[in-house]
């Protein structure tokens, strides 16, 4: 079946949309990319959300304003890829992930799944994280569901998504362990929007980095974050890493700009660097991928891996997350637990999401017969292009 996949990350940039072609054979999924494209939100809608995010305060008619307009964007970018669809899958837009203790307590995404139904005429998964939660996991990151299947033959390899917040999964011969690591482009972004007087958004192309030097007193706070040290399990985003935290660390020194953006890539690299430490592959994926200076600084602190973007395994570095939904959609529609409990920390397999009927009657199959263990990407059926052993 073809199933359109739909996310906007913590960075709040827009919506990544593709359409992917999903096959099971055994216990092999096999995925097709067809296609896949960024769609913005409008500039009001942005600045709204950002400004409804933590530490802002908001309020119940604010979210619910939003809920429906981020729904209605949902809604149009789906509509770009659904026409030969079979199914819709949304992780929708993350605006506040409730963790205590150590412990996820509850995450909302806004989105409302009906608009995308009412537009597309297609059932939609959607709600994708909170049965994880509920049964003792974080939620996140889900992408580890993709990529202990995708690089399972690759251990020891790491997949390194860097959005706002990054994460990785971490493949091994004897098992799995997915975890967030930090700021990925959060506070790359604030920084730059900072020193530019708002007129960027982010770093562009790390050239704002690449002029400066790393301040060791603003690194050595910036590592003192517990966070770093807690044990996976865990996630984190912007309810800790936002506007307030970076002004606090920085208070009392004296930062040149190009130094705040020098010190704050150094520090994705390290935190980054420091789970991927005995991995032979790391495959990126997000944003970051497409910093100079932050690849650097990743290539410096790893210099016995070799670093590759997923695009040469099959999956374009720009769009995975969005091919991920389509997957974890697939999944919850074939009756397949979508989380990895060694992972999220969810005591168990769950089938995640909630199901929004499209235009006629729910006619689902019957659930998989098989444990799915692995994942192919491929250009057709019969013409591999995301075997993860394949490339020299």
């Amino acid at each position: 079946m073809r199933v359109v996949g739909l996310i906007s990350g913590t960075s709040v940039d827009g919506i990544d949309v593709a359409l992917a072609e999903l096959t099971a054979s055994g216990d092999e999924v096999v995925l097709v990319p067809l296609g896949h494209s960024a769609v913005p939100y409008p500039g009001d809608l942005r600045r709204e959300l950002l400004a409804a995010l933590p530490p802002s305060g908001t309020t119940l008619e604010q979210v619910t304003r939003l809920d429906t307009r981020v729904g209605q964007a949902f809604a149009e970018a789906a509509s770009t890829l659904s026409g030969t669809a079979d199914l819709v899958a949304s992780l929708g837009q993350t605006v506040f992930h409730w963790v205590d203790g150590g412990r996820a307590r509850g995450s909302l995404q806004l989105g409302q799944p009906a608009w995308i139904a009412e537009r597309t005429g297609l059932p939609v998964v959607a709600d994708l994280r909170v049965r994880d939660i509920a049964a003792g996991g974080h939620g996140a990151p889900l992408a580890s569901t993709l990529d202990a299947l995708w690089l399972r033959d690759l251990a020891p390899a790491v997949a390194l998504n860097i959005g706002g917040i990054s994460n990785v999964t971490v493949v091994r011969a004897g098992g799995v362990q997915a975890f967030d690591t930090g700021p990925g482009n959060a506070l790359l972004d604030l920084a730059a929007h900072q020193v530019t007087g708002g007129a960027q958004s982010s770093d562009l192309d790390g050239a704002i980095a690449a002029r400066g030097r790393v301040h060791d007193e603003l690194l050595r706070r910036l590592l003192d974050e517990p966070f770093y040290t807690a044990p996976p399990p865990k996630s984190t985003g912007k309810e800790l890493f936002h506007g307030g935290y970076l002004r606090a660390a920085t208070d009392g020194l004296d930062v040149r700009d190009e130094d705040l953006l020098a010190t704050l890539t150094e520090l994705t690299a390290v935190t980054i660097a420091r789970a991927c430490a005995d991995a032979t592959t790391v495959i990126v994926s997000g944003g970051g991928a497409d910093n100079p200076s932050l690849m650097r600084a990743l290539a410096r602190h790893l210099p016995g891996a070799r670093l590759a973007t997923s695009d040469e395994f099959g999956l374009p570095r720009d769009a995975k997350e969005a091919y991920l939904t389509a997957l974890l959609g697939w999944l919850t529609w074939h009756g397949v637990p979508a989380n990895l409990p060694e992972a999220t920390g969810a005591r168990g397999p769950r089938l995640l999401g909630s199901i929004t009927p499209g235009a006629h009657p729910l006619s689902m199959p019957a659930p998989h017969p098989v444990t799915v263990t692995r994942l192919r990407v491929a250009a057709h059926p019969d013409q591999p292009i995301g075997v993860p052993d394949a490339p020299s």
